[in-house]
């Protein structure tokens, strides 16, 4: 029986994936539940399953872009498990055959008097582009520059030129990076995007994480990070201006009494925001420990679409990586966003005396269509006050109920 594997639905609205790569080879005898190839959505990156054990015939090729219920396999379950699970005999030969592809490409052309000389047409472009024939290579017969060189050569808006030494390489970007590069472009086209700015006085946080956090990790087995504070800071400022945590849908504003926050981070396919999900209910404990969860989820390549589907705010942390400040962009249909940065030792004024204090700078991109400034920076200062005054604001002056401990 040969039974048809067809591309299963990631999740809502996605109607197609990109075969990224594939975990086996084309005839291989593969078992049920093993994974055959790792697709790639708009959203994220997931692995699928063979469906039964079998021999396996490929039918759509790595970077193919195949839509949601496609044949994209078959399993033959008639087929017998080979002894000890060895790899297919043809294999080595196909190496061997590769090698020699590669050998035979590597072989440059002699040099003719027709090697980097540009035809007549190619000649014309070169000139009017201002572009020296020495600096393209040539794929016409005996190394001459053809119209079609002259034409791909042709730098766009400060595009590099190779030529010898140079090396210049293309690769394909992930639907996962397209999607996020359509996104982004999506956001500063289709939103009336500002940002503001202020910093915020990190000692009381510095205070309490050096008196409390091996108690804390030695209790809940996750260490006090700075999210924890900025989470719940948030949850604060967004309860104290609503329209924050608010989007627009066509001609209405959709606002929400629940706070779901969007965490950028960092993993093996590029930036992805999973969320925290009713961060309002949770405490120190809860938000670390989902943070650490999500995080190590991200960096496996485990995120799943439903996890980082919705979010109603995202706080992005570019700090990890050393900036100092920038203009973070917002994550559509969401109208905020808040961008942490790395923490300085700056000389600030205290009562009237300078003094040298742990300083970071944050900001908040926000859609103005939706959200005023009065209310933007109204956001930003309650965000700060909550983090210079932790004690009062965030732990009802409870510092160890608050902590658990």
């Amino acid at each position: 029986m040969v039974l048809e594997m067809k591309v299963p639905s990631p999740g809502e609205s996605i109607t197609e994936v990109e075969i990224a790569q594939w975990l086996v080879e084309d005839g291989d005898y593969v078992e049920k539940d093993q994974a055959i190839a790792e697709v790639d959505s708009d959203k994220a990156t997931l692995e699928l399953p063979a469906e039964a054990s079998g021999t396996i015939t490929l039918k759509a090729e790595e970077g193919d872009a195949v839509a949601v219920g496609e044949v994209v396999c078959l399993i033959d379950t008639s087929a017998e498990a080979p002894e000890g699970g060895s790899a297919p005999a043809a294999e080595p030969a196909k190496e061997e055959k590769a090698v020699a592809s590669t050998a035979t490409a590597a072989q440059p052309q002699a040099a003719t008097y027709a090697t980097g000389t540009a035809s007549p047409a190619a000649k014309k472009i070169l000139a009017e582009k201002g572009i020296d024939a020495s600096q393209v290579n040539g794929t016409g017969v005996s190394g001459r520059i053809t119209k079609e060189d002259a034409v791909k050569a042709v730098p766009s808006m400060g595009e590099a030129v190779g030529g010898e030494g140079r090396g210049v390489s293309r690769s394909k970007l992930s639907m996962l990076r397209r999607k996020v590069a359509e996104r982004l472009v999506s956001a500063k086209n289709e939103t009336a995007m500002l940002t503001t700015f202020n910093e915020v006085d990190m000692s009381p946080i510095f205070d309490l994480r050096k008196q409390y956090k091996e108690t804390f990790k030695e209790k809940h087995g996750v260490s006090l990070g700075f999210m924890s504070f900025f989470t719940l800071a948030v949850v604060r400022a967004l309860k104290m201006y609503p329209a924050v945590n608010s989007m627009i849908d066509g001609k209405e504003m959709v606002s929400y009494d629940f706070c779901d926050i969007s965490i950028a981070v960092s993993g093996p396919k590029g930036l992805m925001v999973p969320v925290i999900r009713n961060a309002e209910n949770l405490t120190f404990r809860g938000v670390e420990s989902e943070v650490k969860r999500l995080a190590i989820r991200a960096r496996d390549g485990q995120i799943t679409v439903d996890e980082m589907a919705g979010g109603t705010f995202t706080i992005s942390n570019g700090g990890v990586f050393g900036s100092m400040l920038s203009t973070p962009i917002i994550n559509p249909p969401q109208s905020g966003i808040l961008g942490m940065h790395n923490i300085v030792e700056r000389p600030v004024a205290i009562d009237g005396k300078v003094e040298i204090r742990p300083i970071m700078y944050v900001a908040l991109s926000y859609d103005h269509r939706i959200i005023d400034g009065k209310e933007s920076v109204g956001f930003l200062v309650a965000v700060k006050e909550a983090l210079e005054n932790p004690t009062e604001l965030l732990m009802d002056n409870d510092i160890k109920k608050a902590l658990e401990l």
